[in-house]
């Protein structure tokens, strides 16, 4: 007689064993019409799932965040089935789900074409109207190697192989469709209504180059059809956006295949790099921290011993002198530690911060890269504080609202928290990572912030905190984190006197705002549409005359904004004035200043905005400060 407790705490006794999809009947048609899949004692099954014993039991619906994964899952099993369905030559491999929806890799002769997109999706439509079942098996591990094969699925018969003999493998019916998976999916085709097939793309086999390549096609799925057309509109605004085409568009900078990953700087994308980066110094000056340069190579050894080399080596660039081997550095931290070393520390000399604006390289995969927001050469505003055990919650929560404050700053108000805790890969003892995740738990409850926790995703020296900023699209990008370190400092011989006169390794906390540089200004390339606000825009005005009688001026007034410290630039060609306004406009410069024969003799300017408001005349010194106070305003210094 199982009892089954539900998420508000009722009980509900059975006198046999149930399924989740009984117990939902049993609570409600409504629920065991929406009800995907369940989770018992904390693990997700099917609806069909025979629940024997005592157990606690949460039933998922499309409003759960399981239930749209499985949705997702199920799709993807779904477009599989219809693949085959019409063109059954076709070999199926692995089909994820993947952010805001799903893929399948598939072998087949030819490529596919859009067109195919269009049928198999058509495919998919008519296999989930026909509602039908979808139920799962447990089969031997021969038995489905065999059918495989026989089927002519060698990629599905491989992953089973890979299973050890004479265990079972979990394999997923529908119609005439059978497909390896663990699960769960949901009841039936009939609960999946709204998806749509996005894009075709080369793969390889398991990730290797060496491998045969497939055809993975991407799809996306969805509760309900307005949160369907809510993304696709953000898929088309994100293209509108695109950092790569704004860049180019507005001469910020380019890349090319003789530096993959790597960027060529244009003027004015070095002008809104500096912006941020000397904004970003004050942020040191004034919180403490003491600016340093280290070196872009360092001995193999040092980065064995850091346990970059065991954890991290494959995303390393190496090179080699005189007999010896060395890496270009992919992080700053070994470096800072170098830096403390020079000196006995004293417990008073803690925390001691360090910040540089560390240039770093990763060997990236090529098909990864991604503009500014995937390269293989950046710069992060990192720093590292060394400091007590004592003295972490204290570090952490200072951090936790300098970060605040400076995405403010940038114009990013929602920020979500989220806590990554212990890999699989990690140096350092159970204990001592639970010592660093309560202390990181401590300080964001100390900060009054809400977070959720990421099992396994921390750094493999520790656990940390990320901080994860909403743009004006509804995207998320993750920038700044602060990591607890209790390992490197000892294994590369940091220690400090304690109040005890014993020696100790100091904790080594690991810091970014903004994280890359190249990477924060792709996100605020694509945030702002290309038109970045004034503080940050490469060209804060421009001077333009309506004649040749007032060239002079112009620059005159060019000069004195410069003078003044503001990036200005004066355009005296020959043109139309409203040739000359249309093509700033297009640049979406903050401001033109239009000057004629009036304004040349009372010592006015003409102002339009970016957005076409026209403020009238003004005296240019009254311009100026009205334009500095906004600029330091948008940066915090007002």
């Amino acid at each position: 007689m199982p009892e089954i407790r539900l998420p508000d705490g009722s009980l509900r006794s059975f006198p046999q064993a149930v399924t989740v999809a009984e117990v939902a009947a049993s609570i409600g048609a409504g629920l065991a019409r929406a009800a995907l899949a369940g989770k018992v004692d904390g693990k997700l099954v099917d609806t069909s799932f025979l629940i024997e014993n005592n157990a606690d039991l949460a039933i998922i619906t499309d409003k759960d965040a399981e239930g749209l994964e499985i949705l997702r899952h199920s799709t993807s099993h779904l477009m599989a089935y219809a693949v085959k369905e019409l063109f059954p030559e076709a070999q199926v491999t692995i089909g994820p789900v993947v952010e805001n929806g799903f893929y399948y890799d598939f072998a087949y002769k030819r490529p596919f074409t859009p067109e195919d997109l269009e049928t198999i999706e058509k495919r998919m439509a008519e296999l989930a109207k026909r509602d039908i079942p979808v139920s799962r098996e447990v089969w031997e591990r021969d038995a489905a190697i065999k059918f495989f094969l026989d089927q002519g699925e060698k990629y599905k018969a491989e992953l089973i192989e890979a299973i050890p003999a004479g265990e079972t493998v979990s394999l997923y019916r529908e119609g005439d469709f059978i497909d390896l998976c663990r699960g769960p999916h949901v009841p039936s085709t009939g609960k999946l209504k709204v998806f749509k097939l996005m894009k075709v793309a080369g793969a390889y086999w398991r990730g290797d180059q060496k491998n045969e390549q497939l055809q993975r096609i991407y799809g996306t799925a969805w509760a309900k059809k307005e949160d369907l057309d809510t993304y696709l509109h953000m898929l088309e605004e994100a293209e509108k956006r695109d950092h790569r085409r704004l860049g180019k568009q507005y001469d910020l900078f380019h890349m090319q295949d003789e530096a993959p990953g790597m960027v060529f700087w244009h003027p004015k994308g070095w002008a809104v790099w500096q912006v941020i980066e000397q904004y970003m110094r004050h942020v040191y000056r004034d919180n403490g921290y003491l600016e340093v340069r280290c070196p872009q190579i360092l001995d193999k050894s040092l980065w064995e011993k850091s346990g970059h080399w065991e954890h991290f080596r494959t995303n390393m660039f190496l090179t080699a002198s005189e007999n010896r081997e060395y890496a270009i550095k992919p992080m700053n931290c070994p470096g800072h530690i170098q830096v403390f070393n020079t000196h006995l520390r004293s417990y008073r000399d803690l925390p001691l911060r360090y910040g540089e604006f560390g240039s770093c390289h990763r060997n990236e995969p090529s098909g990864a890269l991604h503009g500014l927001m995937r390269v293989r050469g950046f710069v992060q505003d990192d720093g590292h504080i060394f400091c007590t055990e004592e003295q972490i919650e204290a570090e952490v929560t200072a951090f936790n609202a300098l970060v605040k404050k400076v995405y403010a700053d940038f114009g990013f108000d929602d920020v979500a928290v989220k806590l990554a805790l212990r890999p699989d890969s990690r140096v350092g003892s159970d204990e001592v990572w639970d010592k660093a995740e309560d202390a990181l738990r401590c300080s964001l409850r100390a900060s009054g912030l809400e977070w959720t926790e990421l099992p396994g995703e921390g750094a493999f020296y520790g656990p940390k905190i990320e901080f994860h900023i909403k743009d004006a699209i509804g995207r998320t990008w993750q920038c700044g984190t602060i990591q607890v370190d209790f390992s490197m400092p000892g294994r590369l011989g940091a220690e400090y006197v304690a109040g005890d006169d014993t020696r100790r390794a100091p904790v080594m906390l690991h810091r970014a705002i903004l994280g890359s540089l190249e990477r924060f200004i792709g996100i605020l390339i694509e945030n702002h549409a290309g038109a970045l606000p004034l503080w940050l825009a490469p060209v804060q005005a421009v001077v333009l005359n309506i004649s040749e009688k007032q060239a002079d001026y112009a620059a005159e007034v060019a000069q004195k904004l410069h003078a003044a410290g503001l990036r200005a630039e004066s355009d005296l060609r020959n043109e139309k004035i409203t040739y000359k306004i249309r093509e700033h406009s297009l640049n979406r410069l903050p401001c033109q200043l239009v000057v004629g024969d009036r304004e040349k003799a009372e010592g006015m300017v003409a102002v339009r905005t970016r957005g076409g408001q026209d403020l009238g005349q003004m005296p240019v010194q009254t311009l100026i400060d009205r334009l500095l106070a906004e600029v330091a305003a948008r940066r915090g210094t007002a």
